[in-house]
This record gives C-alpha cells, sequence and structure tokens, in this order.
C-alpha cells in the first residue's frame, strides 16, 4: 500500500499550495503535472498494482489529479486578478474620477423589444450583408429598372456603370428587404424571420432624416397565409410595444414587392387618439409599411406562388423610438452625446 500513503501524501502537498507570482505557479503546474510530473509518474506505477486494488487507487489517484489542476488553476487566476489591479493602480492616465459605466443604445433597446415580441409568435431572426447587389436589393423585388430608387441620388452605388442597371452592380442596402430574398432563395417555406440591421440612403442629413438608418422588417411565407394574418400579427405586436389601449389603421399603399399593400397608423400613443401637435390633430401616427408579397416576388425567389401565399412589413426603429421616447431630432441617435444617452440608464 506504498503507493497509497504517497498519493495521500501529494494530496496534502497539493491542498497546501500557495504562490505568489505566475512563474511560481507554472513550476508547481510542471511538479506535479508535466509528462515528468510526479502525479503522472504515479499513474506509470498504477499500471503494475494488482487487479484487487485499482479500484481505491485509481479513485485516489483521480481525485489527486483534479484537486491539483483545480488548485492551480485557482492560484492562476488569483495571480492574473492581483496583476491586473496592480496595473490599474500603477497606470498614470487613468482618470481620477469614478468610472461609470455606460447605458445601452435607445436603438439597441428598441430593436431588441421588437424582436422579442415577435420572437413569441414564431418569428427568427436573419441577417445578410450590409454591402449588396441590385439583384437582392431590387432585381428579385419587382423594382422596375426605371424605378427611381435605383437612381444615384436614392442609392450608394459602390460599383456601376452609367446608366445601365446589371444584377451585379454593388451597393449599400437601402432597405432590409435583400434579406428576405437570400432568405426565400435558401430555405424552403414555411418561412417566418424579422430582418434587423442598418441601411442606407442618399438623403440629406436633417431632425427628420439621415443617409442612414435601422429598420426591422418581417416576412411569413406558407400555404393559406391571408391579409387577416398580417393584421393580426401587427395588432398583437402594436398592443405589446406601445399599449393594450392601441388601435390600429391600414391604409392602402403601394411597393414594388407587395400587393396589395398597406401604410399601418397606430393611435396616438401621446394623446391617446384625441389630436395633438405630434399627430397634426388626427389621432394616428404612421409607423410601418406592409402588405402581401407579391407572386413575382415569389416566383423570382424559386417559391411556387400558386402553392404559398405570404405577407412582408417593415418598420424604421429610430420612427419606433421617437414614439416610444419622444426623441424628436433623428441626429442625437448617433452624436454620441452622453447627456442625451445618460436619459435611458434606466431604461
Amino acid at each position: 500500500m506504498a503507493l497509497k500513503d504517497t498519493i495521500q501524501s501529494l494530496m496534502t502537498q497539493v491542498e497546501g499550495l500557495k504562490a505568489t507570482n505566475a512563474e511560481e505557479v507554472e513550476a508547481m503546474r510542471i511538479k506535479y503535472l508535466s509528462k515528468k510530473g510526479e502525479i503522472t509518474a504515479l499513474f506509470n506505477e498504477f499500471r503494475s498494482v494488482p487487479a484487487e486494488e485499482k479500484r481505491e487507487l485509481g479513485q485516489l489517484l483521480n481525485h489527486l489529479r483534479q484537486t491539483a489542476e483545480t488548485r492551480i488553476n485557482d492560484l492562476r487566476e488569483q495571480i492574473s486578478d492581483q496583476m491586473v489591479n496592480v496595473q490599474k493602480e500603477n497606470d498614470l492616465t487613468r482618470t481620477p474620477d469614478p468610472i461609470v459605466l455606460g447605458t445601452r443604445h435607445p436603438l439597441s433597446l428598441v430593436r431588441e423589444e421588437i424582436e422579442e415580441i415577435f420572437s413569441r409568435i414564431g418569428f427568427t431572426i436573419a441577417q445578410g450583408p450590409e454591402v449588396e447587389d441590385d439583384k437582392h436589393v431590387y432585381g428579385m423585388l419587382n423594382f422596375a429598372p426605371e424605378h427611381p430608387a435605383r437612381d444615384m441620388q436614392d442609392t450608394f452605388f459602390i460599383e456601376k456603370e452609367a446608366g445601365v442597371q446589371k444584377p451585379t452592380d454593388v451597393l449599400l442596402r437601402s432597405h432590409t428587404s435583400s434579406v428576405q430574398t437570400r432568405v426565400m432563395t435558401s430555405q424552403k417555406p414555411p418561412i417566418r424571420v424579422l430582418c434587423p440591421g442598418r441601411v442606407y440612403r442618399n438623403e440629406a442629413i436633417s431632425a427628420r432624416a439621415h443617409c442612414f438608418f435601422h429598420q426591422v422588417e418581417g416576412l411569413y411565407i406558407d400555404k393559406n397565409v391571408s391579409f387577416a394574418d398580417l393584421r393580426e400579427a401587427l395588432l398583437y405586436f402594436s398592443k405589446e410595444m406601445f399599449g393594450p389601449e392601441t388601435k390600429i389603421r391600414l391604409r392602402p399603399s403601394y411597393f414594388p414587392f407587395t400587393e396589395p399593400s398597406a401604410e399601418m397608423d397606430i393611435s396616438c400613443n401621446i394623446c391617446g387618439g384625441t389630436g395633438c401637435s405630434f399627430c397634426k390633430g388626427t389621432g394616428w401616427v404612421e409607423i410601418l409599411g406592409c402588405g402581401m408579397v407579391d407572386p413575382n416576388v415569389l416566383e423570382a425567389c424559386g417559391i411556387d406562388s400558386k402553392e404559398y401565399s405570404g405577407y412582408a412589413f417593415g418598420m424604421g426603429v429610430e420612427r419606433i423610438t421617437n414614439l416610444k421616447y419622444r426623441v424628436k431630432d433623428l441626429r442625437l441617435f448617433s452624436e454620441n452625446d452622453v447627456r442625451f444617452l445618460k436619459q435611458f440608464e434606466s431604461c
């Protein structure tokens, strides 16, 4: 039973290990756990132990090794933490004032809330590239070649021949609908995805517009999907986001990629629908566009429009944030003014 005595002796040593620097910790690792270490040597000796003793000694050996590994890792972490603290104390560039932790950006807060609401009814998140091609941004979405959105005044083109529209033209995406086309061409229905992300448009920067902003678009494709399904999904979202008393209104509109199409308004969450300066006395505020996916879009993406139907919608995150927190100037979202951001610490 000499091996058992050796194991117990080493266990006492391991449990009492102490170190003051990283070099001492590494020396301990080499002494006990390296290929020529004392514990490794005991495992080599264990091979010649009689069969009736293997179970007991094997358990003791494994426990010894685990204890040594845990103790040495704990010492390594302690030394590392001490070094970090010393570096902080000796850092003459650090401000003497307490370092205040930041908070989530209001756009991130609202985007995540939108994603969480739609996740409850089965939507998953889909991501796509911000640098896109004309095919996925416009061509597969039923945009006519002469559509003004393709014009240089609206879209940031990176590679484009003058006066010629090509599917391979490289551009900054002007909506996250391009993610929808990529999903439709890579997945078979049923499809139920939410597509959040940053988009770019060549617009003058002002309190109400910017050259980049954030969108969340949704897409649902399956058999027998109807406009009633779309309305109920958007009504559910509106009540969850703005309160149970919120009402919605759908007005006919036009988008190349949906037919029929609609703009959706909600009852003003500031005046409760009675009329105020924010809603210009109407009691309604527009928040998103929506509609049934045009059959041409389904066919362009390889989906049989006679078997499947679907709906799509899209909203600006800045727009929803304005309504939720009453931010009047879009530029505040990208200026990183700490005085503005501190207002959202408790959100």
